[in-house]
């Protein structure tokens, strides 16, 4: 999931989960949504909220799921800790 932004996306255990329970149409456009998020590693999302561990977490409605994610800029990674469908 790599993309010209230098950033790419990367499944948690939790999303990849969501992701394998998804007929494979719909898996292929949740994993075009990550990819447009690791495009746009800047992005302010819908809100802001905080993991355990302090970090800011993005949330971003696209296609009808809820990606919530961190961006982790000295490993150029989105890591999408959660896909919840809508």
């Amino acid at each position: 999931m790599a993309d010209g932004s230098g950033y790419r996306s990367v499944l948690s255990l939790e999303a990849a989960v969501v992701l394998a329970s998804l007929p494979s149409r719909r898996q292929r456009q949740i994993l075009d949504a990550a990819d447009r998020i690791a495009a746009h590693p800047f992005q302010p999302g819908d809100f802001r909220s905080r993991d355990q561990a302090g970090r800011t977490v993005i949330n971003l409605l696209d296609h009808g799921c809820l990606f919530s994610y961190w961006v982790d800029h000295a490993s150029r990674e989105i890591r999408i800790t959660e896909i919840t469908r809508i």
